[in-house]
């Protein structure tokens, strides 16, 4: 059930709903979800720019705290120091390999296993197909639209993807060439039911034992929430 989940962005005009969208997809129980975001892509240019400026800005505020603080914290830690230790030893290494650190994961003073949300950008960059299971985003730049739709799939997995646009036009071709299993519009990447499907092909099919029809439950049908108009998403401690 893992997934190297790609969030698209593309002629979505406000900013902040934008924004709030990709927060709550990425670092929602400290990115400790197998259908988080793990990659944002954007367009080149000043939009962008806009959003990365935005998730910069509500990252920040973020509340972070133990698990019965008051009020309760939009971040809590990782499982342990072990995984905490993890996912800062990935984005060292994406660093290493020419990343730009944006607002990196730090440890954070509540304890070994609390990271901050951290935001990198990747764009050029040969990064490795891997899960980084903790709040990190890997922003990544393209030209069109078409070039969005092969960075989302350029991927062993496919568990979750979402697309961000006022464009209907545009979502209903991203929902046909999408490769994953629960595709979402203007929506979380991990808004999913109970009473959907909830699965992907590749390396993210969830492989129990069902004979002829297990091919089907891991790839189709597909599960799908969306919402015609961006909404902002309310961030508790921000909002």
């Amino acid at each position: 059930m893992g997934g190297n989940n790609p969030l698209v962005v593309w002629d979505a005009a406000d900013v902040d709903a934008v924004a709030s969208i990709a927060v709550h997809s990425t670092y929602i129980t400290a990115g400790q979800r197998c259908s988080c975001a793990r990659r944002l892509i954007l367009p080149e240019g000043p939009v962008g720019d806009a959003i990365v400026a935005s998730i910069v800005d509500m990252a920040g505020r973020l509340s972070i705290g133990r698990w019965n603080d008051e009020p309760a914290p939009f971040i809590g830690p990782l499982v342990s120091a072990a995984a905490a230790n993890d996912v800062l030893a990935a984005q060292a290494d994406l660093i290493e390999r020419g990343a730009t650190a944006i607002a990196p994961m730090q440890r954070h003073a509540l304890g070994p296993a609390f990271v901050s949300p951290g935001l990198i950008d990747v764009t050029g960059i040969d990064v490795p197909d891997e899960e980084v299971f903790g709040p990190l985003i890997q922003v990544i730049r393209v030209k069109s639209f078409d070039a969005a739709i092969d960075v989302a799939n350029d991927t062993a997995y496919g568990l979750s993807s979402g697309l961000v646009s006022d464009d209907e036009a545009l979502w209903n071709r991203f929902w046909v060439e999408s490769r994953a299993g629960i595709v979402n519009w203007n929506r979380p990447t991990c808004g999913a039911a109970s009473n959907m499907p909830f699965g992907g092909p590749g390396q993210s099919g969830n492989l129990r034992p069902s004979a002829y029809y297990a091919a089907d439950y891991c790839a189709y049908p597909v599960a799908t929430q969306a919402a015609r108009q961006i909404t902002r998403m309310a961030i508790k401690g921000i909002d």
